[in-house]
This record gives structure tokens, sequence and C-alpha cells, in this order.
């Protein structure tokens, strides 16, 4: 190594010390007391909807069992009926969840006519087969905590 590239290198290194002393104060600034909030589906209900497409409501409730409030940013969800992805959605502007405390929030969805379609040629073919669902959900409660995600499944037993 030459004279000239030492001093180069050499003149690089504050650079690289103060964004690790940075790097170093951020992660120390992580709350490691932070416990991850409950989700749970609280409903789920058919509402009017103005055509063909179906519409739903479907209520979560949101436990917060930390010292700060949590503030949602969005949240983007699917329901699979039978594995086919019949609702996906996103939703934004929830009411803040203060500390120790839980809320409810509602999202709206519509079903895509099409996949519903199928579902329902699928399910005149195998009548008898329970009705498999799966609930997906990813919340963005924003800042430095990272998205909760929750997947519930479950059978609907359509049989007589």
């Amino acid at each position: 190594m030459s004279l000239g590239s030492r001093s180069a290198y050499w003149a690089g290194m504050p650079r690289i010390l103060i964004l690790s002393v940075l790097l170093l104060q951020a992660c120390a600034t992580l709350d490691p007391d932070y416990e991850e909030p409950t989700v749970m589906i609280s409903s789920f209900r058919a509402i009017p909807s103005g055509g063909m497409v179906p519409s739903f409501e479907i209520g979560l409730r949101i436990i917060n069992p930390n010292p700060t409030p949590l503030k949602l940013e969005g949240v983007v969800y699917s329901i699979s009926l039978q594995g086919h992805e019949l609702i996906k959605g996103v939703g934004k502007d929830y009411p803040q969840i203060e500390s120790y405390s839980e809320g409810n929030i509602t999202l709206n969805a519509s079903a895509s006519l099409l996949k519903g379609i199928r579902l329902i040629t699928d399910m005149t073919q195998n009548q008898d087969e329970p009705l498999e669902y799966t609930f997906k959900a990813k919340l963005d409660v924003g800042g430095i905590y990272p998205s909760l995600r929750i997947t519930e499944s479950g059978i609907f037993n359509t049989g007589g």
C-alpha cells in the first residue's frame, strides 16, 4: 500500500466511526421490554352492497400491552375460502390504541366476483366437504417496531 492510499484510507475512517456510533445509539433506543400486541378477529358479517359484489365488515380487537400508545399507520388483509383468495383490501386512518388498553377497528371489504364464482363452482362439486377459511393481516404500527402479522384459519362445517 503506498503512502497516498494509506492517507485516503485513514481519511475515510472518521466517517465510518461516526456512522457506527450513530447506528449503535439508534439500536440502544429500541425498547427491550416491547411486547407484541395481540390481534384477534372479533366479528365478521355481510353488509348490504350496491352491486353484485358482496361486501363484508371485519372487526379486529387489538390489545396493547406496552407503555406507549399504538398508532396504526395502515392494514393490509386477505381472506381465502377453500384456497381461493376471495377478499383482499387495505385500510388506514384508524384510532390510536392507548398504552395498556385495547381497541377495536373495523375493516370494510368487497369480494372478487370472478373468484367468488370459482369458489361456488368448487363448492357445488364438493358439497360434503367442510369450508376452510384463512384470514391474514399485516398491521403497520409505524416507527421502529415491526409490522404485526396475524393468520387465523378454521373450518365452517357446511354439511348436514
